[in-house]
């Protein structure tokens, strides 16, 4: 796996769930932003990521663009049974963003499914450059 749970914090949010992701840059941020959605969803496994899914996606803004990045991460596990092993991020913008994404298929017998999230939510969304880092706040609706 390419992440660590160091990498967010979650964050206590009545009948929902949130978490509190910093990167050192917004590619940063969207890499680290994607893998703890995973890591809070389903304990992967091995890493034996044998496809890669290419993905780009827009938003009017880098709040609109994390939820849309997030719930076609959420989308790939729940209606394609595909688990986010890796990520790769070709090209970032605050409204643009172009990914590799390696996956392998669920399976239950070597997956272990932690948290059903339903959907990635707008609700209380930031993300924003500080000094120098940026930092993302996202609720998931359970």
């Amino acid at each position: 796996m390419d992440y660590d749970k160091t990498d967010f914090m979650l964050l206590d949010h009545t009948a929902d769930l949130g978490i509190m992701v910093r990167g050192s840059d917004i590619k940063d941020l969207f890499e680290k932003a994607g893998l703890a959605l995973i890591q809070i969803m389903i304990n992967p496994g091995p890493d034996r990521a044998n496809k890669s899914i290419q993905l780009s996606l827009e938003g009017n803004d880098p709040a609109e663009l994390m939820v849309n990045w997030l719930g076609e991460i959420l989308y790939l596990f729940d209606g394609e049974k595909e688990i986010v092993t890796g990520i790769i991020i070709n090209s970032i913008s605050p409204t643009y963003i172009d990914a590799t994404l390696k996956t392998v298929s669920f399976d239950p017998e070597h997956h272990d499914i932690i948290c059903e999230i339903k959907a990635v939510t707008y609700h209380q969304i930031e993300v924003a450059k500080k000094d120098d880092y940026w930092e993302a706040r996202v609720i998931f609706d359970l």
